[in-house]
């Protein structure tokens, strides 16, 4: 078994990216991703902390006064649990390359880096009327407790992020159980920020403290990272907040000519559900429709299926793509950027088609 640099135990259902994994697609992703084949994307080391000890420290001019929170204190706010998508902002970005010819620096993620858990924790919105919300607050800016973040020298500080009070009075989560058992420490422990549709960035790790403002508070994770850079990008389309919606073939086991077979995938999109996907099964010349399984929920995946018949053995090129509730459908192409962000292109994949024996 291969440990990374962080100790980690891994399996064949990962890709390793330094000390950043992602799930294997063509494993047969479940409809709830179990916790050991769950990507892990971390800036720094997971802190060490005592989840008795821990507290969560609200400030800012936002608040009637300063409070703090224990573990219990949250556990007495009426927990939910929700199943909801999890996906790395630069999901994708091999992409660039491979499919558009622009290749961006970065973790080589390909289409894994995103997982669907059930999160348990309290709504954040509870949490801040509960401690005194002011009417004219606008920003919540989420802190970590992991290390500070250097780059080429310079400390950046700890990960934070601010979300707008709208998003944070909407539907975010403030977490401690990741699919029935507490966060572990990769995934945040032990409690975390868990921001249903958004960018994975804005549900932060290891969550340490809630600064709430009456005047937005940026951070270098909004401003020189996990930002549109780049040519025709500025002002608030330069902001990244919601996901865009996608859509993949599950697996790619070969299958027989002549003879029908149903192909399977999801799809899924930030802050909607899917109203529809189609799959060619040439490359994009023709698309039929694919019928939508089982539960379809926003800020999650659904499942999809569609029966096919190949009528020709070898390799034949396969391209799904989605519709959301909100209207949004994937682009021919993905919109450039510096970094390689939101790629949400239909992804082209190959499937071998065996001849049929009689």
């Amino acid at each position: 078994m291969l440990r990374d640099a962080l100790d980690r135990p891994l399996t064949d259902g990962f890709i390793v990216h330094g000390t950043d994994v992602e799930t294997r697609w063509e494993s047969d992703v479940p409809a709830v991703t179990p916790i050991d084949r769950f990507f892990v994307r971390n800036h720094t080391r997971p802190p060490v902390v005592d989840a008795g000890l821990w507290r969560l420290l609200l400030t800012g001019d936002g608040l009637y006064q300063d409070t703090t929170l224990s573990l219990a204190d949250l556990r007495d706010l009426s927990p939910v649990t929700e199943e909801l998508a999890l996906e790395c902002t630069g999901n994708g970005r091999h992409y660039f390359d491979r499919q558009q010819g622009t290749p961006r620096p970065g973790t080589q993620w390909e289409t894994g880096a995103i997982g669907v858990a059930r999160w348990t924790g309290v709504p954040l919105a509870r949490v801040l009327r509960r401690v005194g919300l002011r009417p004219d607050a606008v920003s919540v800016m989420a802190v970590g407790l992991d290390d500070p973040y250097v780059e080429d020298g310079v400390d950046h500080g700890r990960v934070r992020r601010p979300l707008p009070i709208q998003k944070a009075l909407d539907d975010v989560l403030v977490c401690w159980e990741m699919n029935g058992e507490p966060l572990p420490p990769d995934h945040g422990f032990p409690v975390r920020l868990v921001v249903p549709g958004w960018v994975g960035i804005a549900s932060i790790k290891w969550l340490g403290e809630l600064r709430v403002t009456r005047r937005p508070e940026p951070s270098p994770w909004n401003t020189r990272w996990y930002r549109m850079h780049g040519e025709g990008w500025h002002g608030e389309e330069a902001v990244l907040g919601r996901m865009p919606v996608k859509s993949l073939v599950d697996t790619l086991e070969p299958v027989p000519a002549g003879r029908p077979v149903v192909l399977r995938g999801r799809a899924w999109s930030g802050e909607a559900a899917i109203a529809g996907v189609e799959l060619s099964t040439d490359g994009g010349a023709s698309w039929r429709a694919a019928r939508l399984v089982g539960q379809n929920r926003a800020s999650c995946w659904t499942a999809w299926e569609a029966e096919v018949v190949f009528d020709r053995a070898g390799e034949h090129c396969l391209v799904t793509r989605a519709v959301d509730t909100d209207g949004r459908t994937q682009p021919d192409v993905s919109p450039d950027n510096d970094q390689g962000y939101l790629f949400s292109a239909p992804i082209r994949q190959s499937l071998t088609v065996a001849g049929c024996a009689d």
